[in-house]
């Protein structure tokens, strides 16, 4: 039977490659989605190695049963894929705060969900792995991006700090950072733009948008070929605790940790 894979956000984009490069592989899939019939849509009837499953990550009680009901069925969970989630693109004044707050409460809030239910299970068989599904922009922010960087960043935090506590109990974490990917992220079932009026940004939100518009689907990063590096990852022992994909994620990372050196050492330098 293999491993058990959980995988959240499955119906479309990286998630559903996950889900399929898992299966493929000769792992047991359990691919969730707001929707049950969105999973079904993109990879058929349930059969032996493939359930789908309804899961709104922000609901705490339906991750719990979710986990459960996986658990039940198949003794265990080995690997998390916590991938669910949006963007929010735009300039931070543009958004009210009722939209900054559902950013955090789905890429942040719903990932911490998951993770709390599959985690106890985890640790009792001191075994598992848990793979977040980041992006280079928790590492590096721009401008249009600073809402979703942020919901980003918080989750690196958070997932850096979990990983040492976990890694006692022989949970290992894996913190994935892909440039732009060639998904259907920043069309308007994943993405979504603020919406309050402010003149001072007109040009510059103008030329965030036609930048958006123009790279929405034509960006370098292959999906499948990131997800195939993932379950390759998944069966090393020794996996990196951290995955940055793409030539483009490769150069704004390096690019900030150089930024950073020349800070410290320019705080250094000024006592």
């Amino acid at each position: 039977m293999g491993k058990i894979w959980l995988v959240t956000g499955a119906s479309r984009g990286l998630g559903r490659e996950i889900a399929r490069a898992a299966f493929d592989a000769g792992e047991t899939v359990v691919a969730t989605a707001r929707s049950a019939d969105g999973v079904r849509d993109a990879f058929g009837s349930d059969n032996d190695r493939l359930h789908a499953l309804a899961l709104d990550i922000v609901d705490s009680e339906a991750a719990k049963s979710v986990v459960a009901e996986v658990v039940a069925r198949f003794g265990a969970i080995d690997v998390l894929v916590n991938n669910a989630g949006y963007a929010e693109l735009g300039f931070f004044e543009t958004f009210t705060d009722a939209a900054v707050r559902r950013q955090f409460e789905v890429n942040l809030f719903g990932t911490m969900n998951v993770a709390r239910a599959v985690v106890p299970h985890m640790r009792e068989r001191r075994s598992g792995l848990i793979v977040t599904i980041s992006s280079v922009s928790g590492l590096v922010s721009n401008a249009g991006g600073a809402v979703y960087s942020a919901s980003k960043f918080a989750v690196e935090g958070w997932m850096e700090g979990f990983a040492q506590e976990l890694a006692p109990f022989g949970v290992r974490s894996l913190l994935v950072e892909p440039g732009m990917l060639r998904t259907d992220f920043m069309d308007q079932k994943s993405a979504s733009f603020g919406s309050i009026d402010i003149p001072d940004y007109a040009e510059a939100i103008a030329q965030y948008r036609a930048f958006v518009k123009e790279a929405n689907g034509n960006q370098p990063g292959d999906p499948k070929l990131l997800a195939a590096r993932i379950v390759a990852l998944a069966s090393q022992g020794e996996a990196p605790s951290r995955f940055v994909f793409g030539d483009d994620a490769r150069q704004w990372a390096s690019a900030k940790v150089d930024q950073m050196r020349r800070e410290i050492a320019q705080s250094a330098d000024r006592g």
